[in-house]
């Protein structure tokens, strides 16, 4: 067999009897991403094929585990260079001989349309296909929004372009993205097929396929309504419907030109931003060894416990879950049920009984086999050092013990560990565990990088997004939350009510406001820690009682039916009780209520958020800008689509934003600080970090 080779693609030739076979194999460790010397070798090999009077048919191929796992998006910042992609796409087209594309791994994005590209498609078990463009911020840019109604229909091609979903191989040939599913040796079955008389069939040469109007409308608004003001989203809905109505040169020149643009555009930048973010967060320690996690004890089986044991469950961790109360057992076990059960309908789990039958209750002994024990008990340090010392006399001193916690220090937890604290390390999940993606992997001074390492690896096995958090009241997303919540207050003592700062801050992109959070969240868990910390707040601090005051009155929020809003009728309706309040609590402190506009608002709100989030950097609780944006997106609601609060931040007009801040901490009085890098921070998260 002879060999031919470049940098990144390799070729073979096999006899089939007085013609060949080429293997074309693309071989660009780690993952295979479609970086510009890809295309320029893949052109190379291409042309080497053109006129080759012996030839068969091509076998395309990926090496490292995958077919093509997308563009290498490090490239989307600087000029688009030849050869693209299409060049590559429409010589695979023109080759006078049958391609197969053997799929195994991913196939994403410019992967599967080079996949597209080829006259069959031949997937393996692991596969995984899809146009996943529209969540960076951008449509396919080679074919894929013409090519895949061709396989689907409009309607289907909407709807899997618009989400961006990636899908399995199974699924995939249902639909008809892929023709076929085996298993085994798939350079020698597609070998078969070419053997056997596989034809050249281009597919954008196919008939589209015919759908129905109601169908395609649907589609157009079901997407249009999930897009959050998203562009790209809109952008690829005319580009699918346009491949039923424009020539296919017109298509795929439109569609090239909304991708270019969109890739220079603020939303796909932002996205792009995230994206990276993502990786250099979950990155371990230079010189760490993560350890293996097989079995998981969770102390605790309140609603954090049962998420976060469904979240270990359902990816096939073992889980133990250990809870004193009968009660609260009782209830956890029909919770577990539930959201077994919600997680197999939605495609997360085969099914329910697969993610509950990995889930035992026990006592506190069950766990002396656990690799990792997770304690997500009631937010009270005294309950917390206890349990910990029980632990550390129940479990082996290489079981990694981790807290829950979602403000208190985990250095004093640690401190109830004396054998071996650098296990110790917090894992703060958020409500409910098994939907949320963040978790705060929490550094106490003693975690080792090789605990450490293991907490980050087990987070990207749950599908997780874990960011680093130095140890500091709330770490880094409640320590800005509480900025934000408080300079909410503040406002609510101006003249604002909580549905004018709700609006106003839904109207600039996030998922919900913010006292529509609080009562998500429980009034009573803030007002916990306000108790605890009120010995060392500032005498003469500006401090507002309206939370309090509900508190007192038993206004916990929806798990109670009513807090800042009232839930008796389902939805959250305004209060006139809870106005009733706020305008005694102005009049108390001599303050004239004013109408307060939007602008101010939310100029107020996200200047308390940026100045805060100076501070978690300059005190070395949060380690880089990127790891606050993640933070924000991924626990708190922050638009997406503006990447981030520092990333968003770092692009408004700078003298502005610095006046607000300054206004801010004029309006807030006392006990604000300044943070004295807000200069640095903003010009760091300008500059790409990652």
């Amino acid at each position: 067999m002879t060999t031919d080779s470049w940098e990144f693609v390799r070729l073979k030739f096999r006899p089939v009897g007085e013609r060949r076979i080429a293997l074309l194999t693309i071989d660009r460790p780690p993952v295979n991403a479609g970086s510009v010397g890809v295309r320029r070798d893949l052109l190379a090999a291409l042309s080497s094929l053109d006129a080759d009077k012996d030839l068969a048919g091509v076998v395309l191929s990926g090496a490292n585990g995958n077919f093509l796992a997308g563009s290498d998006i490090r490239e989307f910042d600087a000029a688009p260079q030849e050869p693209h992609l299409p060049e590559v796409i429409a010589l695979v087209e023109r080759l006078p001989v049958p391609v197969v594309a053997v799929i195994e791994g991913a196939a994403l994005g410019g992967g599967y349309e080079l996949a597209l590209g080829c006259d069959y498609r031949l997937a393996g078990p692991n596969a995984v296909v899809g146009l996943p463009e529209v969540t960076l911020g951008l449509i396919p840019g080679a074919g894929g929004t013409f090519k895949l109604p061709r396989l689907v229909g409009v309607a289907a091609a909407i709807r899997l372009v618009t989400s961006g979903c990636r899908l399995k191989a199974e699924e995939a040939a249902r639909l008809g993205m892929v023709d076929a599913v085996k298993a085994g040796n798939l350079i020698k079955a597609a070998e078969s097929l070419i053997v056997g008389g596989l034809q050249k069939r281009v597919l954008r040469d196919f008939p589209l396929q015919s759908g129905d109007n109601a169908d395609i409308a649907a589609a157009q608004e079901a997407a249009l309504r999930s897009a959050s003001g998203s562009v790209a989203v809109s952008e690829a809905i005319e580009a699918v419907k346009a491949s039923a109505t424009a020539d296919a040169e017109t298509a795929l020149a439109a569609e090239r030109e909304a991708s270019l643009r969109l890739r220079r555009g603020p939303q796909s930048q932002a996205l792009r931003h995230l994206f990276l973010a993502e990786r250099v967060a979950a990155r371990p320690p230079e010189g760490a060894t993560a350890g293996t996690i097989s079995k998981v004890g969770i102390a605790g089986a309140g609603r954090m416990g049962v998420g976060i044991a469904l979240a270990f469950a359902s990816l096939g961790f073992e889980v133990r879950l250990a809870e004193q109360s009968t009660e609260v057992l009782a209830a956890a076990e029909k919770s577990l049920a539930d959201g077994a059960e919600q997680m197999a309908k939605r495609g997360r789990a085969k099914s329910a009984g697969a993610v509950t039958d990995r889930i035992s209750a026990g006592p506190l002994t069950d766990m002396a086999d656990c690799d990792l024990v997770v304690e997500a008990i009631t937010e009270d340090m005294d309950a917390k050092i206890a349990l910990f010392a029980d632990l550390a006399r129940t479990v082996p001193s290489t079981t990694i013990l981790a807290s829950n916690t979602s403000y208190l220090d985990i250095d004093q937890i640690a401190a109830a560990v004396p054998s071996h604290p650098e296990r110790v390390a917090g894992l703060h999940f958020f409500n409910p565990a098994h939907i949320m993606r963040l978790v705060e992997v929490v550094q106490a001074e003693k975690t080792s990088v090789d605990v450490l390492a293991t907490l980050l690896a087990v987070c990207r096995r749950l599908g997780k997004v874990p960011v680093v958090a130095r140890v500091g009241e709330g770490f880094i997303g409640n320590r800005i939350f509480n900025a934000y919540r408080t300079q909410a207050e503040f406002l609510l003592e101006e003249g604002a009510y909580p549905e004018d700062i709700d609006r106003a801050m839904t109207d600039f992109g996030m998922a919900m406001g913010p006292f529509a959070v609080f009562d998500l969240a429980g009034l009573d868990v803030a007002w916990a820690m306000r108790k605890r910390l009120a010995s060392t707040r500032r005498r003469d601090a500006r401090y507002v009682t309206i939370p309090d005051m509900l508190c007192e009155e038993g206004r916990f929020g929806r798990k109670i039916g009513k807090g800042w809003y009232d839930y008796a009728s389902g939805g959250a309706m305004p209060d006139p009780r809870v106005r009733e309040m706020i305008n005694a609590a102005s009049q108390a402190k001599g303050i004239e209520r004013q109408p307060i506009p939007p602008d101010t608002i939310r100029a107020r709100l996200l200047a308390a958020m940026i100045n805060e989030a100076a501070l978690v950097l300059a005190e070395g609780i949060a380690a880089r800008s990127s790891d606050v944006d993640l933070v924000l997106v991924n626990g708190y609601g922050f638009p997406a689509l503006k990447g981030g609060l520092l990333h968003w931040a770092a692009r408004q007009p700078r003298e502005d934003l610095l006046a607000s801040i300054a206004q801010m901490a004029k309006a807030s009085g006392p006990g604000v600080r300044v943070a004295p890098n807000l200069e640095e921070v903003l010009h760091q998260a300008t500059c790409s970090e990652l």
